[in-house]
């Protein structure tokens, strides 16, 4: 550090040739017990020097952001005004040590440029006071009660008298500006502490604007490095967008694992430029992994080979965490000047877990780089996708095979139980009617429980014969084997002969029995036989639920594009929440009583497979005491009917 006077009191005062500046300049912070000195009469040409060099700092302070120059020609312009053995400027270091920086010098066999200055007698306390603005001059430091520390350094530079002033940074202090007598003592002038403090804030500011100037530059070189690496993010996403959109692409539009996957790699090695790309797949157990797919240039194949993972836990339990890494390895058996291989692995795994690895190798002592592991991520997770896909599309393939088994065997049970069935059905049917007509030519007929039982008999065999019939005709609308036989029908003409024989069970059972047909009808082509079943079987229905004195309604209209049938019935209601179960097979309404309603219980399932057959649709709403069946046909044919 540079000179600097001991902190005695008693000494300061006691001397007459140490200076400070009169204590009503505050801001220099002096001490108030100090020596007055009266300033002779200031000479016109020193005012004029003065007036230059302070006008010349400041024009170069204000045309040249060099900091260099600004301070050497400032102290050599200074040296000469003051006419003064030597002028430094001492800059700290944040260490606390000092450097001479600048000097302008006319002693001959002492240069202190460069000099590093290490005081032990300076103190954070000057500092401090230097901070403050404390000016010192020091007309003779034998004389002025300086330490001997001070004293010792200060005459080992050859200094025999020194006027010191603070250059300071806002509130930091950054040097000193320091005018030394060298072989004899000075009286330092008021107009010389004036001038060196004045030129001190001046070169503050020169100081202030050299460090900004700096700043702006590191800020424009981080600006160009930013520009550059946003530039190279940029040219790297346009290299490796092609190759993500198209794997992606690939992935979405093809269901062969093998064909998705093994392009996959290839492109990746090529984007990449490496060397290898490997797919590799963890066993179920997670205890052995399988090179499952791999694209190579120059390396060994090594597809199909399998490793034990407990064999390799260094790489296997990170990559099991779902944390990707990369290694360098030196491969035996490859061009021995190019033996280091790099390499990164990305773990491939989705919610349900990890599925296996991405293996990406080049031959090169040079990482990969932060997009290049990105493209390896995005590839990866493509991956998972298309690899779960394939084995969520062999399990539906397994279990459609299964599916399409087991109903097979049903429509075969069913056919033969329907069968087999069928053959005890005729044998007691005939045997009902020969003892029926036995029993008439023996005259056993007329006893009163005869008839009865006879027609219970006749009645059940009926009904378990249309229950197997039924069975027959769902098993074969299931397995999708009856073929449409389109027939063009006129509605007009054709559904009043349908309609016409439940009157009579209607009138039977007190309902009324309405046929609504529209006019202007166009024709419909449909399977007359589906079409004819469905009516009935939704007539029997409504005249079984139906009380006495309520009204069933056929109606036929046309809305819109379509053609819709309607069957209502008055005096029943369905349930909301038993609506969605009346098309089910031997589903009964929990109130209604099942000996009360006879039927098979297959009539409303069997409609509803018929509907479908034919390309129809029908729909159940129940409410205010009326049941409506509606059967939708889509398309209609403008055919003339003769």
């Amino acid at each position: 550090m540079s000179i600097n006077p001991s902190e005695s009191t008693a000494e300061l005062t006691e001397s007459p040739s140490f200076l400070e500046l009169p204590a009503d300049r505050d801001e220099t912070g002096t001490s108030t017990n100090i020596i007055e000195y009266k300033q002779p009469d200031e000479g016109l040409q020193h005012k004029i020097g003065r007036e230059q060099l302070l006008g010349a700092t400041a024009q170069r302070i204000r045309q040249s952001l060099n900091l260099e120059i600004i301070l050497n020609q400032t102290v050599t312009e200074l040296r000469q005004l003051l006419a003064c053995d030597r002028v430094i400027i001492n800059r700290f270091e944040p260490n606390g040590t000092g450097v001479i920086v600048v000097e302008s010098t006319v002693t001959s066999g002492c240069p202190l440029l460069g000099t590093i200055i290490k005081d032990p007698c300076f103190t954070e306390k000057h500092i401090e006071r230097y901070k403050r603005g404390y000016i010192q001059a020091v007309k003779d430091i034998l004389a002025a009660g300086l330490a001997p520390c001070d004293i010792n350094l200060l005459a080992s530079m050859q200094v025999r008298a020194k006027l010191v002033v603070p250059i300071l940074l806002a509130q930091d202090l950054w040097g000193l500006l320091i005018a030394q007598q060298c072989h004899q003592p000075r009286q330092w002038q008021q107009t010389e502490i004036d001038l060196l403090k004045q030129l001190a804030d001046q070169l503050g500011i020169a100081v202030q604007q050299a460090k900004l100037q700096k700043q702006i530059e590191c800020l424009k070189v981080q600006q160009q490095l930013q520009v550059q690496q946003q530039t190279a993010q940029l040219q790297y996403l346009l290299n490796f967008e092609p190759i993500a959109r198209c794997i992606t692409e690939q992935i979405r539009d093809n269901l062969d694992e093998t064909q998705v996957l093994q392009a996959a790699m290839q492109k990746l090695a090529q984007v990449l430029q490496a060397d290898c790309c490997q797919i590799e797949l963890y066993s179920d157990h997670q205890t052995i992994v399988t090179i499952a797919y791999e694209y190579t240039t120059t390396l060994p194949q090594c597809q199909g080979l399998t490793k034990r993972i407990a064999d390799f836990p260094e790489i296997y339990q990170p990559l099991l965490q779902k944390q990707p890494m990369q290694l360098m390895e030196i491969v035996p058996g490859w061009n021995p000047k190019l033996s280091v291989v790099a390499q990164v692995a990305y773990p491939i795994f989705d919610a349900q877990g990890v599925l296996g690895n991405i293996w990406v190798k080049r031959q090169t002592q040079v990482a990969f780089n932060e997009f290049e592991v990105k493209l390896v991520q995005q590839v990866a997770n493509e991956c998972a996708i298309a690899l779960r896909r394939a084995r969520l599309c062999e399990v539906i393939q397994t279990q459609a095979s299964e599916l399409e088994t087991l109903k097979h065997l049903k429509h075969e049970f069913l056919r033969t139980l329907s069968h087999e069935l069928r053959t005890p059905i005729t044998s007691i049917n005939l045997a009902a009617q020969t003892l029926e007509s036995v029993l008439k030519q023996e005259g056993l007929f007329d006893i009163e429980i005869v008839p009865q039982l006879l027609h219970i008999l006749h009645k059940e065999c009926r009904r378990e014969s249309k229950l197997i019939n039924d069975l027959l005709t769902l098993t074969y609308l299931e397995a999708d084997t009856e073929l449409l036989t389109l027939i063009v029908i006129d509605l007009q003409t054709w559904l009043p002969s349908i309609v016409e024989p439940f009157r009579e069970i209607a009138s039977c059972q007190q309902q009324q029995l309405h046929l609504n047909v529209a006019d202007e009808l166009p024709p419909l082509e449909t399977d007359i036989t589906d079409l004819e079943r469905i009516i009935t079987e939704l007539l029997n229905n409504a005249c079984k639920f139906t009380p006495a004195g309520e009204s069933i309604t056929v109606s036929v209209s046309k809305v819109a594009d379509t053609v819709v049938l309607s069957i209502s019935n008055s005096g029943v209601e369905i349930p909301s929440h038993e609506l969605s179960h009346i098309f089910d097979p031997f589903y009964r309404i929990p109130n209604n009583d099942p000996w009360k309603y006879g039927g098979t219980g297959l009539g409303l399932a069997l409609v509803r497979k018929l509907v479908k057959h034919i390309g129809a649709s029908i729909h159940v709403q129940s409410v205010s005491g009326e049941t409506i069946f509606s059967v939708k046909f889509p398309q209609f044919f403008g055919v003339a009917v003769a």
